[in-house]
């Protein structure tokens, strides 16, 4: 391994919203034991990392609102490794934040920056990817991303095409395309020549300072205003100003469609993104006609396929379903077909317009 300090950042800021009613604003999913195995996914990430690294070159980026909670779950992480966002901006500029900061402080190190719900089955193997990454990383400049072999069409990914020459398994890639609509998902999952993008990044700082400068040089030059106080008492006074000023957009949008030195590393450890029910369903254990519901009690007829979550001590009597989502949690009852998941996000978007935010 090189010689350079590698720091991990979480990305644990996020609501949730397709994983509604279960995940909401005062608790999103990341603090959740969605899995029922007594840790949430953010210890489950916290977890992964030691493996690789201290706690004191791990930190959390997350929103405000939710230090608290960060400190509940992970009491390890040093409290200024926890970096508090006052707006919910999308990645780019959390990733920006996170990129000066570290700079300020140690102007060679690599980064992995990873979403703080995923599921990864092997860890081990996942571990020695991001190492073989770091060591790339750290003398080439190299925008990194783990790619996975995609299983079917799904819009809420990224995809990579990327050239099938490697150097010691690095591939260049070809074109990054954000969320496609569902037939050029198809078209890419027939193809063979896609990756999903898993949204874990390897780069070193000075690499993703430059992309900034160059491809977001509004918000480069926004966060570069704070290179006096990072680190220091003053920080997150200008944090609290300055970044609400940010653009919503996600990196994959800022840079990675833009950058010319994208580099991906095929890599496949049991992933999932856990960022939709279908997504759960499909790790989870399938008990009597491929449904999952844990412990829940239940009176199943003519019902397959379905992933059912219901309150500890609740009886539920389902007939006739097939490939839907049954979740019934404090004050909400959603039952929803599989198939249309991706809509769940918007039914919380007019629950918001509505001024229902007592659901959210």
């Amino acid at each position: 391994m090189s010689s350079t300090v590698n720091h991990i950042y979480i990305m644990a800021g996020g609501v949730g919203s397709r994983f509604w009613p279960q995940s909401r604003n005062n608790y999103p999913k990341q603090f959740i034991d969605i899995l029922g195995i007594g840790k949430s996914l953010l210890q489950l990430t916290y977890d992964r990392f030691l493996k690789l690294t201290a706690p004191k070159y791990i930190h959390i980026i997350t929103n405000k609102q939710y230090r608290k909670l960060v400190k509940e779950q992970l009491p390890g992480v040093p409290d200024e490794n926890i970096l508090c966002e006052p707006s919910r901006n999308n990645t780019a500029p959390c990733i920006a934040y996170a990129t000066f900061k570290l700079a300020a402080m140690d102007g060679n190190a690599n980064m992995v920056i990873a979403p703080a719900d995923h599921f990864i089955l092997y860890e081990d193997v996942f571990i020695s990817k991001v190492e073989h990454a770091l060591e790339v990383a750290a003398i080439n400049n190299y925008l990194l991303t783990l790619g996975i072999t995609p299983t079917r069409a799904d819009t809420g990914y990224g995809y990579i095409r990327y050239d099938k020459q490697d150097v010691n398994g690095i591939h260049k890639v070809k074109q990054f395309t954000e969320k496609p609509d569902f037939r050029k998902a198809t078209e890419f999952l027939n193809s063979g020549e896609y990756l999903w993008n898993g949204g874990i990044f390897i780069w070193n700082v000075q690499t993703a300072l430059e992309a900034f400068a160059i491809y977001e040089p509004e918000m480069f030059s926004l966060f570069e205003k704070g290179n006096s106080v990072y680190n220091t008492k003053g920080e997150q006074e200008f944090i609290d100003r300055e970044y609400v000023n940010t653009p919503n957009i996600s990196i994959d949008y800022s840079i990675l469609e833009k950058a010319i030195n994208v580099y991906t590393l095929p890599a496949n450890f049991g992933w999932s993104d856990l960022g939709t029910w279908a997504s759960l369903y499909e790790i989870a254990e399938k008990k009597e006609n491929s449904n999952v519901y844990g412990d829940a009690m239940l009176h199943l007829q003519d019902t397959d396929n379905s992933i059912i979550h219901l309150p500890s001590g609740k009886l539920g009597v389902i007939k006739g379903l097939k490939d839907y989502i049954v979740v019934d949690v404090h004050d909400v009852l959603l039952i929803f077909p599989k198939g249309d998941e991706q809509e769940i996000k918007k039914v919380t978007e007019v629950l918001k317009t509505q001024n229902r935010i007592n659901f959210l």
